[in-house]
């Protein structure tokens, strides 16, 4: 039997943010059985925890090297069990440092690469349902990670609505500009949105994007460096959500309120 936990991430209350499915210490479990839990529960990540210390993400697909609402919900659920402030979790991209009070989780995701600072504007707005005009022309394209590289796409105007992916190959298409992810950015309204690549899925609520569109903010001139701010998302899913985002010059801090909603037990493994 396995035992998980149901909490909304970057959400006041519960039924908002972005769900998580949390095991604590599970008996020995290949990816395939991971996977299988995750798509069974249809949450948009399931997080598998060991020793308090060592996670394993994994999305509807496939395993994720590095996902930031699963670290913030698996922490806060520590803490209400334990009481603990301080946690440090192992990845596979490395560690992650997280500090939790009451129902707010706080991850350190470290200093941001920039790992392409130029992108040529040409195919991105078609690849996005969008004209060039859309694009906002005050903010380059650029690909920046603190894990998970994402092509940050600053969009004006009402894009953010209109924006799909349009592209049957767009993971393909990102690739070829160093990035896995794209994350579309109205940098007026601190406001964003991100799909799997396929564009079926809309996530709410994109830890692993936020810390590095506060690195992107930063280097851009929009926000001073240890300037919180709140970054909005899943407006458009239906579950609105606010990821706390601050910036310094050698680290990003990401985190937000998590709603616990309740608990449940698989009796059968896969």
């Amino acid at each position: 039997m396995l035992t998980y936990h149901h909490v909304d991430v970057f959400a006041d209350r519960p039924y908002t943010g972005n769900s998580l499915a949390v095991f604590l210490d599970p008996p020995p479990l290949d990816p395939r059985q991971m996977l299988a839990v995750t798509q069974e529960l249809r949450h948009f990540e399931t997080a598998f925890v060991w020793d308090a210390r060592r996670i394993r993400i994994f999305d509807l697909f496939e395993e994720l090297p590095f996902a930031g609402h699963p670290v913030l919900g698996a922490a806060a659920v520590l803490h209400e069990l334990h009481g603990k402030a301080e946690w440090t979790f192992e990845l596979q991209t490395g560690t992650v440092h997280v500090t939790t009070s009451g129902r707010t989780a706080v991850m350190d995701q470290g200093r941001a690469t920039f790992v392409r600072d130029a992108v040529p504007d040409e195919g991105i707005a078609q690849a996005l349902g969008l004209s060039p005009g859309d694009l906002d022309a005050r903010l380059p394209p650029q690909v920046v990670s603190t894990g998970l590289p994402y092509l940050i796409v600053p969009v004006m105007g009402d894009a953010l609505a209109r924006a799909r992916i349009t592209r049957p190959d767009f993971d393909v298409f990102l690739r070829e500009r160093d990035a896995r992810f794209a994350y579309l950015l109205d940098a007026d309204r601190l406001e964003g949105r991100h799909w799997n690549n396929d564009g079926v899925v809309e996530d709410v609520a994109t830890a692993s994007a936020a810390g590095c569109v506060g690195a992107y903010l930063l280097r851009n001139g929009r926000v001073r460096a240890g300037q919180e701010i709140s970054l909005a998302q899943g407006r458009f899913a239906g579950r609105p959500s606010r990821i706390l985002v601050t910036s310094h010059e050698d680290h990003v801090t990401v985190g937000g309120t998590v709603a616990m909603v309740g608990t449940g037990t698989l009796r059968e493994l896969p």
